[in-house]
């Protein structure tokens, strides 16, 4: 039998305002329903600017080689997700200096970019240049970086880096070495490191390292150090690697020792990014960001630099930033101690 408090159900009233009562709960319920499932599905808020028409990316090197391509499938992939293309325009030569110039003239509007190679940190300290690496551009993202090495054709009696340095021992002066760039990593480290030991070379600069192992594979020149777009050159049997400048040795070459194990106390690479004119606007710069960073992480492009023996190194703009000055920073302390400042700055 039910208490003195229990509602009695079978009076009208009593039954229509229970009823009242259980179409508001589960209308709330329901209207918490869709609220949820709105929230859940809907997209996300489309980003604050976007491009209206193909935008420009200029490569300081010659077509061809492993950073050149590499960056041509980035653009791609990134330009799937801006809703635009993104042109890869070459501008080799001066070192990987020349997209510097168009950088600088640029209008910033998020219409045209550049790759920023170490050299272009380098170039004002050994030259009177009309552009800063630093005040002419705005930092958008830091994509991987090179490591580089040494190699020599295939079939040269070079068969080891100290082989080599017995010949040029031998016969001073007459070592040719193929770089990619005049005051490139690679030359500079051949300077101060030959020049330790007391040896003369010859050196011939190309503006890409396509165009460098073409020339060492074909004999043109005996020695060609330059960045890992010589993987596939070693990888088809066409040169042949007799050590890297990395900090250890490579897994793909296991065999191939590193210049630092050798006693040489070298390590060298070289971090690339991308950024924009000056004055790049906030909202411009995170949507590029957004872009670039999604196709990063692209199998595509990670399949890509993996046939460099590249990886991912990903800063956003604030962190690249930061690496950039103090890259401009260490570059000034280089040339200022290997005395190649004479003329310039």
């Amino acid at each position: 039998r039910a208490g003195p408090h229990a509602m009695n159900l079978k009076h009208p009233d009593r039954r229509r305002c229970l009823g009242s009562l259980l179409a508001a709960a589960w209308g709330l319920a329901g209207l918490s329903g869709l609220a949820a499932a709105s929230s859940a599905t809907a997209a996300p808020p489309p980003p604050a600017w976007q491009p209206r028409r193909p935008i420009t990316l200029w490569v300081p090197w010659a077509a061809g080689g492993a950073t050149d391509l590499t960056l041509r499938l980035l653009a791609e992939l990134a330009g799937q997700r801006l809703g635009q293309r993104i042109v890869i325009e070459n501008r080799g030569g001066a070192g990987g200096t020349l997209a510097m110039p168009v950088l600088a003239q640029a209008a910033p509007d998020g219409y045209t970019l550049a790759q920023m190679p170490q050299t272009v940190f380098r170039a004002p300290w050994t030259h009177k240049l009309a552009w800063d690496p630093i005040r002419d551009t705005t930092p958008v993202i830091q994509v991987s970086g090179v490591t580089f090495g040494m190699v020599v054709p295939t079939d040269s009696p070079l068969t080891s880096v100290e082989a080599m340095l017995q010949w040029a021992r031998t016969r001073p002066g007459q070592l040719t070495i193929a770089t990619n760039g005049v005051g490139t990593t690679p030359h500079v480290v051949l300077d101060e490191w030959l020049g330790k030991l007391g040896l003369g070379f010859i050196h011939v600069p190309y503006k890409g390292v396509a165009e460098q192992m073409l020339a060492v594979a074909s004999g043109q020149v005996m020695v060609g150090v330059g960045s890992n777009g010589f993987a596939p050159y070693v990888e088809s049997g066409r040169v042949r690697l007799l050590a890297t400048l990395a900090a250890r040795r490579s897994p793909r070459w296991k065999d191939v020792p590193t210049l630092s194990e050798l006693g040489h106390g070298i390590v060298a690479t070289s971090p690339y990014g991308i950024a924009g004119p000056k004055g790049l606007a906030p909202e411009v710069v995170q949507t590029l960001h957004d872009a670039f960073r999604a196709a990063m992480l692209e199998p595509a492009h990670l399949a890509e630099l993996a046939k460099y023996d590249q990886e991912l190194a990903y800063l956003g703009p604030q962190d690249y930033g930061l690496v950039m000055q103090k890259a401009y920073e260490a570059e000034r302390r280089t040339v200022e101690r290997l005395g190649l400042a004479a003329g310039g700055r």
